[in-house]
């Protein structure tokens, strides 16, 4: 049916540039963004319940990867960092911009990737997951490092190498040895727990260090540091502690690990 205007021939009333105010409310304390992988299905997950702090906001995008982690498939993204980047409030600013990857940071090399972001955000701080485990480390006041991973031996030789070239010793290292990110996201708190507690009982540590953006135990490190008598820091808790650190938030959150009451 057609309306009663049409029917008359009446002429619509054009009201435009109506005047208008605006108010910072979205982000208002601190924009965060990162580049998470296409294959992760755990650190938006983990982001969300640490990073839930009134006027903070994350915003991502997904970088290809292959669902296989190697030293190869981690090399690969190098090349798409900046473009996906690109894509994180185009024409606008953040705080702070992260890489979501720890072993793809440790193959490209921290230099590299802060680059390959800054080319996306100019002038903006970065970090990245085992950048951001260093200042965690150091913040903790520990320098020998028992580390969990769920790579295989090539991956995990750089993970230990770095951590070795940045001044902490390693003394025990322990990996499921699964190389498929999607089986990495579903491993459960029970296993976990157990390989901390068996990684802490084989050497003395000063923390403990699970490597790898899609392990979930962030709601669960509070518990495990509380029962084992040590600091317990992962990929995401170092990660999202280091963003809102470097974007001037410094609220204290102790029921997510000693790491959030530094």
């Amino acid at each position: 049916m057609k309306d009663d205007a049409a029917k008359t021939g009446a002429k619509t009333l054009l009201i435009e540039n109506l005047p208008y105010t605006t108010e910072k409310v979205i982000g208002a304390r601190a924009r965060i963004g990162v580049v998470v992988l296409a294959t992760d299905y755990t650190l938006e997950h983990e982001f969300r319940n640490m990073i839930a702090l009134p006027g903070v906001d994350v915003f991502h995008a997904r970088i290809e990867n292959s669902p296989a982690i190697t030293p190869k498939t981690l090399r690969a993204m190098g090349p798409h960092i900046t473009r996906t980047a690109k894509l994180i409030l185009p024409g606008d600013t953040v705080d702070v911009l992260a890489f979501g990857c720890t072993s793809a940071s440790i193959v490209l090399g921290s230099d590299f990737v802060a680059e390959r972001l800054n080319a996306a955000k100019p002038d903006t701080p970065t970090t990245n997951p085992i950048f951001a485990a260093f200042a965690a480390f150091r913040a903790l006041g520990a320098r020998r490092i028992g580390v969990l991973t769920p790579y295989e031996r090539p991956v995990n030789d750089l993970v230990q190498g770095a951590l070795q070239a940045a001044g902490f010793e390693v003394p025990v290292f322990g990996s499921f040895n699964e190389p498929h990110d999607p089986t990495v996201a579903a491993i459960d708190a029970p296993s976990l727990k157990a390989a901390i507690t068996r990684i802490k009982a084989a050497a003395e540590v000063d923390a403990v260090f699970i490597s790898c953006t899609s392990v979930r135990i962030v709601g669960d490190v509070a518990g495990i540091e509380a029962e084992l008598g040590l600091p317990v820091t992962s990929s995401n808790q170092a990660l999202a502690w280091h963003c809102l650190r470097l974007a001037g938030i410094d609220d204290k959150r102790p029921e997510l690990g000693r790491l959030f009451s530094v």
